[in-house]
């Protein structure tokens, strides 16, 4: 190729590009699917209805719809079909540019009156959903955009929420999630099915939070937080599930999205790559070292991440997914022009951390006659390095405090089905993950002690670990639920047992049985109790199950046993209208099994909010503790 030839090739590929900015500024378009809630089936003929304006349609044979040629603003779409409850979306602001892509799901009305107007959230007293009934917030892609504060960051958005807090310890600046007084460690996230271990850059290994949140907020259709009740599906949380749900790519073309905020750049694209398939893709880059560099502040954070989405439509009943998220991480340090004791503290005070990460799973999803089948196959990484010494601008061998080089994968096969029948919702399945951590680790936890004369008294101690440990987890579980009493009590009960075969830890799934029951009764159209119960547990982490204990000569593993959680909870739920609902509840919380420090006697439930990693030291597993309190919410579309 000439290079008359590259340059006309780049100025057009630009100039496509540009275009995809700025496209049509005049007027916007909206689309979508509407499916079964329970079922997943497509629903055709369902009504469509955008206010204001009145502007509707219906949806075809796959259950799909579009409008067109909308102007800009913000609008409430209403979707109805025969047999079904009614569902609104307020607030939905539309663009020009950027076509809106939305999938809508309807739940059934289970039982039919007649002579009866549908119109709004309710038309008769019926109890809430099947699956955790109680403890259930969720979040739109506005909601996050327009949190004061959240600078788009899906995880700085979710510490406002009603019983969520963010890290002490590590500083308001930091995204880890603390839940109704769990740790940061005991949230887990599902990114459209998938589990995401990691979804903060910079992240506490170990723990899991981190300054910035790594997921793009242009992907994500939203997102729905459980902080107790879990359905029985969901391993290894104690405090939370979070359940991101990501949006298809626009089937009918190519489109994207350029942003500039104060701390980075984001670039975001999607479209059809075929007849049946479509995409999602974002590259994020940081440049905060340039902004600390002109401010003369001595850290140097750097970041990338990476997203991406394709959908495949096999046929009408088959669905095939692949999504992929990754990050890179650099935290290092620079001589500052004017040196202060702040900005000395702030070079000393952190590790220089090297870190990368990423989860890629595809799965494939079949609708059946009664309900559908998900396969899922995935794999994760951390790779963590991070080095602290007394002086980080003059690092000395002899004065390092902390050395880590880790790494953490798991692969991971799911299996689960879900079939409805005579008013019975049944759900069950199977999980296998291989794990593979390596683990490099050295601490100076104590620095040595001298005299008035300058003569040792104590000499430093130093933890430290060199392991790897390989090892398969498994679980299963089962979810039933029903409505009965004319649909106003609705009852579910989970059962779930884990286990792995890793030799201090237990690999008798009976030992970690896992039962939960919840109901819901409705007092009236807009009056519901709710109460549930369930014991849950959560392996600990690698760092520590990996940990080699030396104890009167002898080399020991640390302990593995799996920490347990039970909770009750009961509340309240009233709505006065459509768009409004306030909700009132109490929790208590009761600990055991946790992990305490053998070196501090800080339970690990308190740790986890400062840079680095958590686990690498000897611990006891005889930690006890409890969590209660009362939730109000108010909340209105």
């Amino acid at each position: 190729m000439t290079k008359k030839c590259l340059r006309k090739w780049m100025l057009a590929l630009v100039g496509n590009i540009l275009s995809l900015v700025v496209i049509a500024q005049g007027t916007a378009s909206l689309s979508g699917n509407v499916i079964d809630k329970n079922t997943l089936q497509p629903q055709s003929g369902a009504t469509v209805v955008l206010q204001p304006g009145n502007k509707g349609t219906t949806t075809d044979a796959a259950g799909n719809f579009r409008l067109t040629n909308l102007a800009p603003g913000s609008y409430s779409l209403t979707v109805s079909s025969v047999n079904y409850q009614p569902k609104t979306i307020s607030n939905l602001v539309i663009t020009t540019g950027n076509e809106t892509v939305l999938t809508i799901e309807l739940e059934a009305k289970v039982n039919q009156l007649d002579n009866v107007v549908v119109s709004g959230r309710k038309n008769t007293a019926k109890a809430t959903s099947l699956e955790s009934p109680l403890s259930i917030q969720r979040l739109t892609t506005e909601d996050i955009k327009a949190n004061p504060g959240g600078n788009f960051d899906i995880s700085k958005v979710i510490q406002s929420l009603p019983g969520v807090g963010g890290g002490v310890g590590g500083g308001g600046f930091r995204n880890d999630i603390i839940i109704r007084g769990g740790a940061p460690s005991e949230n887990v996230f599902y990114l459209d099915g998938i589990e995401v271990p990691i979804i903060n850059h910079f992240s506490t290994q170990g723990s899991g939070g981190g300054p910035q949140g790594i997921l793009n907020v242009s992907f994500i259709e939203d997102v729905k937080l459980s902080s107790s009740a879990f359905d029985a599906r969901y391993d290894n949380a104690l405090s939370s599930v979070f359940q991101f749900k990501q949006k298809n790519g626009n089937a009918n073309r190519l489109q994207g999205n350029f942003r500039l905020s104060g701390t980075e750049a984001a670039a975001t694209f999607d479209g059809p790559l075929s007849k049946n398939t479509t995409f999602l893709a974002s590259a994020r880059r940081s440049y905060l070292q340039f902004l600390f560099q002109a401010l003369d502040l001595p850290i140097r954070p750097n970041y990338w991440d990476f997203q991406l989405k394709t959908t495949t439509k096999i046929n009408a009943k088959t669905t095939f997914n692949v999504i992929g998220i990754g990050a890179i991480d650099e935290f290092s340090f620079a001589a500052s022009k004017e040196a202060t004791p702040e900005k000395l503290y702030a070079i000393n005070s952190s590790p220089s951390i090297n870190q990368w990460s990423y989860t890629i799973g595809a799965s494939l999803r079949r609708l059946t006659n009664n309900g559908y089948w998900n396969l899922a196959l995935s794999r994760n990484t951390l790779d963590n390095s991070a080095e602290k010494y007394e002086d980080n601008q003059d690092p000395q061998l002899t004065e390092q405090t902390l050395r880590v080089q880790s790494r953490e994968t798991e692969n991971k096969l799911r299996f689960d089905v879900t079939n409805n029948f005579d008013g019975w919702k049944l759900s069950y399945g199977a999980v296998a993950q291989l794990v593979q951590f390596d683990n490099s680790f050295s601490q100076r936890f104590r620095a040595p002690q001298y005299d008035a004369n300058g003569n040792l008294v104590a000499p430093a101690q130093i933890i430290s670990s060199f392991t790897d440990a390989n090892f398969l987890r498994y679980g299963a579980f089962v979810q039933a639920g029903k409505r009965i009493l004319n649909d106003r009590l609705a009852l579910s009960a989970g059962l779930r047992m884990d286990a792995n075969d890793l030799q201090n830890s237990e690999s008798n799934p009976l030992q970690q049985l896992s039962p939960r029951i919840s109901a819901s009764y409705a007092l009236s159209n807009q009056w519901n109790v709710s109460a549930s119960y369930g014991i849950y547990y959560k392996l600990p982490s690698y760092t520590q199950l990996a940990y080699l204990n030396a104890i009167q000569s002898s080399i020991v593993y640390n302990p593995g046993d799996y920490i347990r959680s039970r909770h009750v909870v009961a509340g309240v739920e009233y709505l006065p209208s459509n768009a409004t609902r306030f909700t009132l509840e109490g929790f208590y919380k009761k600990y055991s099994n946790y992990p305490v420090s053998l070196l501090d006697g800080v339970s690990l439930a308190n740790k986890g909010t400062d840079f680095g990693a958590i686990g690498n030291e000897p611990v006891t597993q005889d930690g006890k503790g409890r969590a209660y309190g009362i939730e109000f919410l108010r909340s209105k579309n």
